[in-house]
C-alpha cells in the first residue's frame, strides 16, 4: 500500500523541504528551525484554515489521491473465444453481425417514467461551486448533445444573487437556476435528464416546489451526502458583502463577516475569503418516505437519492428505504472523491473507499433480492474516469448497477474545450493542441459527426460542450471494445462472470473468482471429457 505524505500535496501547494520524511506524520526528518518553508504544518502557521482547503478555490477541482489496499485494478475483464449475448431478436452470433460498432451502449434507469442515456455514466452533481457556475453551459450543453443525465447540485437557488423570496421566505425565482435548466434543455433530444439536488438548504427554501411547478423539472434527488467529504457542501465567497448577504439568508458562514474583528481583518486583507457551509442533514425513515411521496405528489416523475460515502447501516438504509418506497434511482458515492471545495485531509482520510462500498452495496442488493424485494436501479460514483472502469463497475454490479456516475472525468474535457476556444481567440494554442490544427474542424475529431447530427445548431456550441461530446463518443467506442470482446452486445448482457480478481483480498471481498478459479470447472469437464 503506497500511503500519501499527510503533510503536502499539490493540492493545498505545500511540499516537503527534506526529501526524509516521517510516514506517519509527514513532518520532515530533520525540522530546521529557520526553514522557509512549505509544508502544511510551516503554512498553517499563518494562513491558519485556509488550509484546510485545496486551492485556489474557484480555479481547481481537487480529487483525494489516498492508494487504498484493494481497488479496481485489482479486477480484469473476461475476453472469450466463442458466443454472443445480447444480439437483435432473430440474430446469430457470427463475425458478420458481432462488429464492435454494433455494439449497444445503451442504459436506462427508472420504474415507470424511464431515462434512457446512450452512454452508461452522468454528470456528479454540479452545484453551488463557483468552478461549477462559470462553466455551467460548457458542462449543460456537453451532456444534453451526449444523451447523457446532468445533476445540478445543492444550494443553486440560496446562493443565487438574484433569488427572489415570497414573504415565507420561499424561492420565487431563481435567474441562475432557469439559465442551468434551460442551457440543459435547449439542444437535449431525448436521452438523459436533468436531476435537481436538494440539501436541508434547499427544502427549506422551497426549491422542489419552484424547479417542478415553475420550471417543468421531473427528476428530483434527495441528497444524503457525498464521497468527498462527511459535512454538508461548502463554497467560498471573497466578498464581506456577499458574505453577509449569505448569512442574513440563513447560511453558516465562517469566519462570521457580521464581527467588527472579522471585518478589521478582511480590510486589512488578512483574511481574503469566508465559507459559506450547509447543515447536516438527519435521515428517518418516515420522513423519507413522506418526502418522497410529497416530491411525487408535486409533479415529480422521477425521485432519486445520492448518499455518501457511510458504513454499511446507514448504506443499508439507504437501500432498504429505497426499496420500500420504490425511488427510480440510487446513488452511491465512495471515498475518496473529487471536487473543487471540500477539507483536502478529509477527502484523504474519510469515508469508505469505493470498491468496499460496491462490495458492500452488492451484498445488500442481493439480500433484498433474495426476499423477493424490489431493488433500486444502482449508480456508483467516486473516482472512475475510462471505460473500463465503467464495464468493471456494471459487471461487478450486475444486474442492479446501471450507470456510473462521474465527477471530475466529465468536467475537465468541458474546461480544455472552453480553454481551447480561448486560446484560438488568443492565438495561443499549446503545442499540444496545435500539432492538430487551428480551427475547431481540425482539431476536434468528432466535430464533423457532431454538426452531421445537429446541424447549423452546432456552430452555437460552446467548445466546452464539444470537449464533453468527444469524450463521450471515446468512451463509448472504448466500452463497445471491450464489451464485444467479452460477448455483451447491449449493457444488461453484462454480468459478474465478465470480470476476475487478481489478488486473492479482492476475490474473498468482491465474491469475484480469482482469476485461476474462474471457469475453473468448465475447463476440468473439458479436459476430462
Amino acid at each position: 500500500m503506497n500511503l500519501q505524505q499527510p503533510n503536502a500535496n499539490d493540492a493545498t501547494q505545500t511540499t516537503n523541504r527534506s526529501k526524509s520524511v516521517v510516514p506517519g506524520s509527514g513532518l520532515c526528518t530533520r525540522c530546521t528551525d529557520g526553514c522557509k518553508g512549505n509544508c502544511e504544518v510551516f503554512k498553517s502557521s499563518f494562513r491558519g484554515r485556509e488550509v484546510i482547503y485545496p486551492g485556489p478555490f474557484g480555479e481547481v477541482t481537487a480529487g483525494g489521491d489516498k492508494d487504498y489496499p484493494i481497488d479496481y485494478s485489482h479486477l480484469n475483464i473476461q475476453g472469450y473465444a466463442m458466443g454472443a449475448k445480447g444480439l437483435p431478436a432473430g440474430e446469430v452470433g457470427n463475425p458478420d453481425n458481432t462488429l464492435f460498432p454494433r455494439v449497444s451502449t445503451m442504459t436506462e434507469f427508472g420504474v415507470e417514467n424511464k431515462v434512457k442515456m446512450k452512454v452508461p455514466m452522468f454528470t456528479g452533481a454540479l452545484g453551488s461551486t463557483e468552478i461549477a457556475r462559470k462553466n455551467w453551459e460548457h458542462f449543460a450543453v456537453g451532456a444534453a448533445i451526449s444523451g447523457i443525465s446532468l445533476v445540478c447540485g445543492e444550494n443553486v437557488c440560496g446562493i443565487d444573487p438574484a433569488l427572489e423570496r415570497d414573504a415565507k421566505g420561499k424561492v420565487t425565482r431563481s435567474p441562475d437556476m432557469e439559465r442551468r435548466i434551460e442551457s440543459y434543455r435547449r439542444y437535449h433530444q431525448g436521452y438523459g435528464d436533468i436531476l435537481v439536488q436538494l440539501n436541508v438548504e434547499d427544502t427549506r427554501l422551497g426549491v422542489a416546489e419552484y424547479v417542478v411547478d415553475k420550471l417543468g423539472v421531473e427528476t428530483v434527488e434527495l441528497k444524503w451526502g457525498q464521497g468527498a467529504k462527511c459535512i454538508g457542501g461548502e463554497i467560498k465567497v471573497d466578498s464581506l458583502d456577499r458574505a453577509l448577504e449569505l448569512q442574513k439568508r440563513g447560511y453558516l458562514v465562517t469566519p462570521d463577516p457580521s464581527d467588527p474583528a472579522i471585518q478589521a481583518a478582511f480590510h486589512s486583507t488578512a483574511i481574503k475569503q469566508f465559507e459559506r457551509h450547509s447543515r447536516l442533514g438527519f435521515v428517518d425513515e418516515e420522513e423519507f418516505y413522506k418526502s418522497v411521496e410529497y416530491l411525487r405528489g408535486l409533479g415529480a416523475k422521477r425521485v432519486t437519492l445520492k448518499t455518501g460515502a457511510y458504513p454499511m447501516r446507514e448504506l443499508a438504509m439507504a437501500i432498504k428505504w429505497a426499496s420500500n418506497a420504490k425511488i427510480d434511482l440510487l446513488t452511491i458515492d465512495g471515498a475518496p472523491g473529487g471536487t473543487g471545495m471540500s477539507p483536502w485531509r478529509m477527502m484523504e482520510e474519510w469515508g469508505v473507499p469505493t470498491f468496499y462500498l460496491q462490495c458492500m452495496t452488492n451484498e445488500l442488493c442481493e439480500r433484498l433480492r433474495a426476499k423477493g424485494s424490489f431493488v433500486p436501479d444502482i449508480a456508483i460514483a467516486g473516482g472512475f474516469s475510462a471505460e473500463d472502469h465503467i464495464f468493471k463497475v456494471l459487471a461487478m454490479g450486475a444486474p442492479h448497477t446501471k450507470a456510473v456516475c462521474m465527477g471530475r472525468a466529465l468536467m475537465i474535457p468541458g474546461f480544455v474545450g472552453k480553454n481551447i476556444e480561448r486560446w484560438m481567440k488568443d492565438g495561443e494554442l499549446p503545442n499540444t493542441v496545435s500539432k492538430y490544427g487551428t480551427t475547431k474542424e481540425e482539431i476536434f475529431v468528432s466535430y464533423e459527426s457532431m454538426k452531421a447530427e445537429y446541424g447549423k445548431d452546432a456552430d452555437d456550441f460552446p467548445m466546452g460542450a464539444l470537449g464533453i461530446y468527444s469524450y463521450a463518443d471515446r468512451i463509448k467506442v472504448g466500452l463497445q471494445q471491450l464489451m464485444c470482446g467479452s460477448r455483451n452486445m447491449d449493457i444488461p448482457s453484462i454480468s459478474r462472470n465478465d470480470v476476475m480478481a487478481l489478488t486473492r483480498e479482492a476475490a474473498d471481498l468482491s465474491g469475484i473468482p480469482f482469476v485461476t478459479d474462474a471457469y475453473r470447472e468448465e475447463a476440468l469437464a473439458i479436459i476430462d471429457a
